[in-house]
């Protein structure tokens, strides 16, 4: 007899609710959160039937967690359901509103009882490809964190420092470059900036690593610090001050995570096998890469074909047809972090592949603005890798556009 679980989760303790395929109710619990609570609930489904052969689905509202991982660990399918999913599940049995642990636990294993071909279950992705998303995501959050450091620092810089701002506006990074973090760590303010001399900017430069033209970019930042500004006031300015090298120290280590959670993705990434065919593909290097493979995962059944995989990335328009009304348009409902990498996949691809950049061109030129076509390119890309990952293939520029290789060959 099919049987189907689900767990309403919490930090402390768990429902759990086992029906059958009528929706009766088999068993029931609360666990613990812990080793025992666990134990309990693989006992509490074998005793519902469940075995090697024919593991018992479990839903629950998170893909996340010690609980999570050690069902998946169990080589049952879980699926992670969205707890907006539930609540409109959850409408189906109870109009009045009411809602209790046990009941939503009920709902989640009849979401798989009725409509468990609809929803994807978590990925059984390797250990490796596990390793890789966490830190390749850590790194994503931390450069999120960082770009919100530099965003509050910059906007008090704007109240009152405004010879730090223009100094800096010019250079790669702007205030998030090593060397102007150590400048501001040195001088936060306007008056202690004026009265540092051009050895010692040359000794800061130094201690952030520059090693060439320093006397140089010196004297260039002692004109900056020394020209004449607006000032706040003196006490104002020293507060603002203080409250600038608070910024500073979060800008840092922001900074910090963010290159050293790059370098554990690269090192982690670089020992996939799946590795050096996403690096064949023009434009993908290996942070990026190791972004895409933590979110297609190793798993090879986990999209049937390649629109799913599009689908879940958002690169494929979504079509909405009601009696004469057509209307395409842009997926909003899409896996972000994936998004997010396929835009600096195809905007680097434009300058590394010659198909790529027709591809583009020919999207612009039929309507496209830039981000459209960007995002229309990433779909063709992303296409090419579900086929390369599948057939074990590298990428080739002859086969990835075919039809656009006679123009190439006349404009070269």
């Amino acid at each position: 007899m099919a049987v189907f679980c689900g767990i309403d989760w919490s930090e402390q303790h768990h429902d759990v609710a086992i029906v059958d395929v009528n929706g009766m109710l088999v068993a029931r619990r609360r666990i613990s959160d812990d080793v025992a609570g666990f134990a309990e609930l693989v006992q509490l489904l074998a005793e519902a039937g469940d075995n090697a052969t024919a593991p018992i689905p479990v839903a629950i509202e998170t893909s996340r967690g010690l609980l999570v991982a050690c069902l998946r660990a169990t080589g049952r399918a879980v699926f992670a359901i969205n707890p907006m999913a539930v609540a409109r599940y959850r409408d189906r049995y109870v109009v009045s509103g009411k809602k209790s642990d046990h009941a939503d636990a009920m709902v989640l294993a009849n979401i798989l009882r009725t409509d468990l071909a609809v929803h994807r279950p978590l990925p059984t992705d390797s250990e490796l490809a596990q390793a890789v998303a966490v830190l390749a995501r850590a790194q994503q959050d931390a450069v999120w964190d960082r770009t919100q450091a530099h965003n509050k620092l910059r906007s008090l810089l704007r109240e009152y420092y405004p010879g730090f701002l223009a100094a800096f506006r010019d250079a790669r990074g702007g205030i998030m470059r090593p060397e102007a973090r150590m400048v501001l760590s040195d001088a936060p303010t306007p008056a202690q900036a004026a009265a540092l001399n051009v050895e010692r900017l040359a000794e800061l430069l130094r201690q952030a690593g520059r090693q060439r033209g320093v006397e140089a970019e010196a004297r260039r930042l002692h004109g900056f610090f020394t020209a004449e500004y607006m000032r706040q006031p003196a006490l104002v300015e020293q507060a603002l001050g203080r409250q600038a090298s608070a910024l500073l120290r979060a800008l840092d280590a922001a900074c910090v995570s963010a290159e050293d959670l790059a370098t554990a993705a690269e090192q982690a990434f670089d020992q996939h096998p799946d590795a050096e065919i996403i690096t064949s593909f023009a434009g993908i290097g290996r942070l990026v890469g190791a972004r895409v493979l933590a979110e297609i995962s190793d798993d090879r059944s986990r999209f049937a074909d390649a629109r799913a995989v599009k689908s879940y990335a958002g690169s494929a328009p979504v079509t909405r047809a009601s009696g004469k009304s057509l209307l395409v348009m842009h997926r909003r409902i899409k896996n972000q972090r994936l998004a997010t990498a396929g835009y600096h996949w195809a905007f680097s691809a434009l300058t590394a592949s010659p198909g790529a950049r027709a591809h583009y061109q020919r999207r612009r030129t039929a309507g496209d603005n830039h981000n459209a076509a960007l995002r229309n390119l990433f779909n063709r890309l992303l296409g090419c890798l579900h086929h390369c990952i599948k057939t074990g293939r590298h990428y080739r520029e002859s086969v990835a556009f075919p039809d656009l290789q006679p123009l190439l060959a006349s404009a070269a």
